[in-house]
């Protein structure tokens, strides 16, 4: 057995800065991947699909030419060029982690890992053949991959999840999307702007079902705008192969009916990449789900076993993966006592416009018995919006009554997630909303944007 000072499982976005942090503090440290260096977030998941959201914008802004005074010919996208620059994108971006490794002198070792004991894992390397490794610290950083639910003939049709429809390289005539997240919605607007007909199938009542009402209310009036048909309260009953392609059965609020698309993409949530790791073996506890449950400083059950990013439940986003680098970082290098407790969690849905959230959401505030004030705009409000012929969304803050404190965010609106992160310092410097009611902003910007949502508070309510 080759024994290491530290084992890292998974080359994510968590993962593979760790390892390159203890390897330079000095510690013998392994890293274990079992396919692409860099994780979900380079490969499939974030570089790859803003890449390709790119592309889709500059389609929709090319068919609003005339909206801008400028005169444009019919509009046609090539698939395989958007493959072509997505894929160019994701392999400068992996490269830069292989060099980063390199350049740390961490051992990176590619193949499947599994535990064979509390503190010793066994690799099946890709290369063929296996290495037995032994470690005082183990961290899991294994990621998750799309869900597949149970629908019924579902293995009897070819269907998409997010990661092969990024491999495709004739457009869909018709998507049939199941699922009304943040990947569905994200994929469902782009192949609708690139040129296809898009479904979106959603069993709940509204879409991005953690969202306030409003917010999710907004977001389906934009989408319809945008030539996408949604169907709310539909569950999928079965699916089975037609002539243009796949058939979907769908229950209703109308009852039962049958649509047909050309193909189908499986967006239904994500589940964690656990069970090949034969955890009892190092008598590490998972949830119901497959997640492994953490203490907030990261360490599972088994002392010296840490698990971090998408593998351990909780937000599943590229910067809370990086976050539980840090934590366990200055904990076990730095002498710190970091923690996961209270840490803000900001996300943005990339549809466009983009829809930027930090913090409670009013129905979260107002779960929790807080008193509270909503201050709320139509971006119409914003000049900056006006001037760029992108009105489309709102501004929404919530604030405490009594401390004037933020609470929370959502911003609807082009580059929201930019606006959304100002608020977020806001809140991370404790600053009253009065601070950016009167906050001076270059004129004209979207920041102004917040002059007049705070403002609102006290004029128009």
């Amino acid at each position: 057995m080759d024994h290491y000072d530290a084992i890292v499982i998974g080359s994510g976005q968590g993962g593979t800065p760790l390892s390159i942090a203890l390897a330079e503090a000095g510690r013998k440290t392994a890293l274990v991947e079992r396919q692409h260096v860099g994780g979900t977030c380079i490969n499939v998941g974030c570089t790859p699909t803003k890449t390709m959201v790119a592309s889709a914008r500059i389609a929709y802004l090319v068919r609003r030419g005339a909206d801008y005074g400028v005169r444009c010919g019919p509009v046609d996208v090539d698939l395989t060029k958007v493959h072509q620059r997505k894929e160019s994108v994701v392999l400068d971006f992996r490269a830069g982690e292989v060099r980063r490794l390199e350049r740390a002198r961490t051992e990176l070792i590619l193949g499947e890992a599994h535990f064979a004991g509390p503190k010793a894992v066994e690799v099946r390397l890709t290369a063929g053949g296996t290495r037995a490794l032994t470690a005082d610290t183990i961290f899991i950083n294994a990621g998750a991959r799309p869900a597949r639910p149970h629908v019924a003939g579902l293995d009897s049709v070819t269907a998409l999840d997010s990661t092969s429809i990024m491999e495709l390289q004739e457009l869909p005539e018709h998507l049939l999307v199941l699922g009304g997240g943040y990947v569905g919605l994200e994929f469902g607007q782009m192949f609708r702007r690139f040129g296809s007909a898009v479904t979106i199938v959603q069993h709940g009542k509204q879409l991005l079902s953690r969202e306030d009402p409003d917010v999710a209310a907004e977001v389906y009036k934009l989408l319809e705008a945008d030539g996408i048909e949604i169907l709310l309260e539909t569950e999928a009953a079965g699916v089975h192969a037609s002539a243009s392609g796949v058939a979907l059965d769908l229950r209703g609020p109308t009852g039962e009916r049958t649509i047909t698309g050309s193909h189908l993409l499986i967006a239904v949530g994500r589940v964690p990449n656990s069970e090949q790791l034969n955890l009892a073996a190092a008598g590490v506890k998972v949830d119901a789900r497959g997640f492994i449950p953490v203490d907030d400083r990261l360490q599972t059950n088994v002392a010296g076993i840490y698990a971090m990013g998408d593998v351990k439940g909780g937000p599943a986003f590229t910067h809370i993966s990086y976050d539980d680098y840090r934590i366990i970082r200055n904990n076990l290098l730095r002498g710190g006592q970091s923690s996961t407790r209270g840490r803000l969690v900001p996300y943005v849905v990339y549809i466009d416009p983009q829809l930027g959230r930090i913090g409670l959401s009013e129905q979260e505030a107002r779960a929790q018995g807080r008193a509270i004030r909503v201050a709320k705009i139509p971006m119409a409000w914003v000049a900056r919006a006006v001037e760029k012929a992108e009105t489309r969304g709102f501004l929404k803050a919530v604030v405490d009554a009594e401390t004037r404190q933020i609470l929370g965010a959502a911003v609807l609106a082009v580059e929201g997630g930019e606006i959304m992160s100002m608020l977020q310092i806001a809140m991370m410097g404790k600053l009253p909303y009065t601070a950016l009611q009167d906050g001076i902003f270059a004129h004209p910007a979207f920041a102004e944007g917040l002059n007049t949502l705070f403002t609102s508070l006290d004029k128009y309510q």
